[in-house]
């Protein structure tokens, strides 16, 4: 049987092409590139793992803090924090996995964390790193997650020592590592732990010779270079404060009502952006579209909201507070100006409202992620009102959106009033010049209070 060469294995397939949005950046920026990329984007590795036939099974996730196709891991908790947040909530985990489970590498700390529920068990395996003591409480743990549909997976394994022997019938998974194991033990090595029922994963894989001994063994998949080494897929980074993440995860602990809540998270659009691709990740299953920030906190829930928001504090290892970002600061204060003008064209509307504050805050967000609004608006499944006025600039949500285009420009907004369709002309008139530079001035307030935060 032939395998395709170290590099060459295909990548899942993407809807929407969301993958063209992705960079493999091992090749294609040198040393002296990743200074500035590593500023501007975010990275995951994932490096394949193959079945008996060659068929890609899976990939095991990676961190990457660059370009360069390597780790520097200081903290795995951070690390493994920061894979997750950028697989779920930046990248995408259809664009990352495809069809495929990813593997992810998990420390202690975090297995007895609430965010690795965010983690949906049917595409995620938890890797139990080699460094992990086992112990009652953490052998409970193990089986609790178990429970609830995770496959467990214990890395590096190169001997029969008494740390596995304890955790092995509570482990679905077990990956031997070809480079350390002695190679006098391996046989009964890997007899043993099929005897037991495990799944067996070759690791560091790197000679023909190597993969035709692991098949002799009877070992179910195959990982290494031999096979290819691992892909680094980027996004660009979102930001978000560590100060307005920990604001909001007071608000939920003290069970703060939908409208506090909704509140927060309209002075965060880069989280708001995220929350959207959380509620409309397959965990939800949903079926339908969200048109209003309140309707995502609900579908959603307040547990996974906090557990998301813990996720993007751990990952957040010091950035520059996102409120930095002249972009992200435009598409706060448009979004409040649209919710104003809204408010104030319908005052006794409060959808139509919330959908304006929506289409504000994503009407910008192509631009933070270097796409086309389409393509970034497709994923998110917001309703048709927010996407067609966004891509389009269609009915009067578009108009409304134009509008405050110009008078974040400076430029005539009341003529683009005059414009609209005749139906909604007349409330349009509404807003004159002076009420479009009083909300204009009423918007950038209220998003710059917030900035010292």
């Amino acid at each position: 049987m032939e395998f395709k060469p170290p590099g060459k294995i295909s990548d899942p397939p993407h809807d929407n092409d969301e993958a063209a949005r992705l960079q493999t950046f091992a090749q294609a920026h040198g040393e002296d590139d990743a200074p500035q990329s590593a500023s501007q984007f975010v990275y995951v590795g994932r490096q394949p793992i193959l079945d008996r036939n060659g068929a890609l099974h899976a990939y095991e996730l990676l961190f990457r803090g660059s370009a360069r196709n390597y780790a520097e891991v200081f903290d795995d908790a951070q690390a493994t924090a920061q894979v997750v947040a950028r697989t779920i909530g930046g990248i995408g985990v259809q664009s990352v996995l495809g069809t495929h489970l990813g593997y992810v590498n998990i420390g202690r700390k975090l297995l007895f964390d609430d965010i690795v529920h965010l983690m949906q068990p049917e595409r995620f395996v938890l890797e139990i790193l080699e460094t992990v003591t086992f112990d009652a409480r953490l052998i409970a743990r193990i089986a609790e997650l178990r429970r609830a549909g995770f496959r467990i997976a214990l890395d590096d394994v190169c001997e029969l020592s008494p740390n596995l022997l304890t955790v092995l019938p509570h482990a679905d998974i077990v990956k031997i590592d070809f480079l350390q194991t002695d190679r006098a033990q391996l046989r009964t090595l890997a007899r043993t732990l099929r005897m037991h029922g495990k799944t067996l994963i070759a690791e560091k894989v790197e000679t023909r010779k190597d993969f035709a001994l692991a098949r002799e063994l009877g070992f179910h998949l195959f990982q290494g270079y031999f096979f290819a080494r691992p892909q680094v897929l980027s996004t660009r980074r979102n930001r978000s404060s560590h100060t307005s993440l920990l604001r909001l995860l007071a608000l939920l602990a003290r069970d703060a009502g939908i409208v506090e809540l909704e509140d927060e998270l309209k002075r965060n659009p880069n989280v708001v952006m995220q929350l959207l691709r959380l509620v409309n990740s397959s965990a939800f299953g949903l079926g339908r579209n969200i048109s209003s920030l309140r309707e995502a906190i609900i579908a959603t829930g307040t547990r996974q909201i906090a557990r998301w928001a813990q996720l993007l504090l751990y990952a957040g290892g010091g950035d520059m507070p996102w409120r930095s970002d002249p972009l992200v600061q435009l598409a706060g204060t448009r979004a409040r100006f649209m919710e104003l003008a809204a408010r104030w064209i319908r005052p006794n509307d409060e959808g139509f409202a919330d959908a304006a504050f929506l289409t504000g805050v994503f009407s910008l967000v192509h631009v933070l992620v270097d796409s086309t609004p389409d393509e970034t608006l497709d994923p998110l499944d917001l309703s048709p009102v927010i996407r067609d006025a966004i891509v389009g600039r269609e009915g009067p949500m578009g108009a409304l959106l134009r509008i405050a285009e110009a008078a974040g420009e400076a430029r005539d907004a009341g003529s683009i009033a005059v414009a609209t369709s005749a139906e909604s002309r007349a409330e349009f008139a509404a807003l004159t010049p002076d009420v479009l530079a009083e909300l204009n001035l009423s918007a950038a307030a209220w998003f710059g209070a917030h900035l010292a935060d």
